[in-house]
């Protein structure tokens, strides 16, 4: 397989990776890359990082996900290849070439540079921001409260900060392939600005925790493999 082969963890519900400059959070969410480190070399390409993002920096980052990292990988560098993410298999494989993934293709959109997906909820298509920097998923509706709660969480969002919400275990439908998620409800400026972007939700990354999934922005497709579970 063509690529770099890379470490990757998921540690109190975050998606790290260990490259040569330290560990790095992997953030679809994120437009912006920042570290410890004036820049970053990913397959062979380098790329100049700044020392934070919307009041994050890597001891704030730290503080918030409970584990000491050095940084964020954000969409800046991460759509710049196909990624294939085995997150059961503790790797992550990076490349500039095309790679493949069997599995349910999801066509993906982008907002800026940040990926959007169509989910289905309560039989409605729903778009929805793909974010594996977010613990959990998040889905504005009304409906969210009929499904079985999970009870409440502390989460965070740069340039906000944490905040607590009540969870729920939703069923959502991408393509094929069904999962139940636990979703939460941001605050309502946050939730604002997912409707001035023309989302009304996020898939966070216990989508990608449990299975194999091909990241390929520059083909504008997400494919989800198998779940292990």
């Amino acid at each position: 397989m063509p690529g770099t082969e890379i470490r990757a963890f998921f540690k109190h519900g975050h998606v790290f990776v260990t490259i040569t400059e330290g560990t790095f959070l992997v953030d679809t969410g994120a437009p912006a890359s920042f570290g410890r480190v004036p820049s970053l070399t990913v397959e062979q390409k380098r790329f100049d990082v700044r020392a934070g993002y919307m009041g994050l920096t890597a001891d704030r980052l730290s503080d918030y996900v409970r584990s000491d990292v050095d940084g964020l990988l954000g969409t800046d560098i991460l759509n710049e290849f196909d990624l294939l993410m085995d997150i059961p298999q503790s790797r992550v494989c990076v490349s500039t070439a095309n790679l493949d993934c069997e599995g349910d293709r999801v066509p993906l959109s982008f907002v800026m540079t940040v990926p959007t997906l169509t989910a289905v909820i309560d039989a409605t298509p729903t778009t929805m921001f793909f974010d594996t920097g977010a613990q959990l998923s998040y889905f504005q509706g009304n409906s969210l409260s009929r499904y079985p709660a999970e009870g409440s969480m502390t989460d965070f969002y740069p340039g906000f900060g944490p905040f607590s919400t009540d969870t729920f275990r939703t069923p959502i439908r991408l393509g094929c392939t069904q999962q139940n998620l636990r979703c939460g409800r941001l605050p309502t400026v946050l939730g604002m600005t997912l409707m001035l972007a023309g989302t009304e939700g996020i898939v966070g990354n216990e989508l990608v925790s449990g299975r194999r999934v091909g990241y390929f922005p520059r083909r504008q497709l997400l494919v989800l493999g198998e779940s292990s579970n």
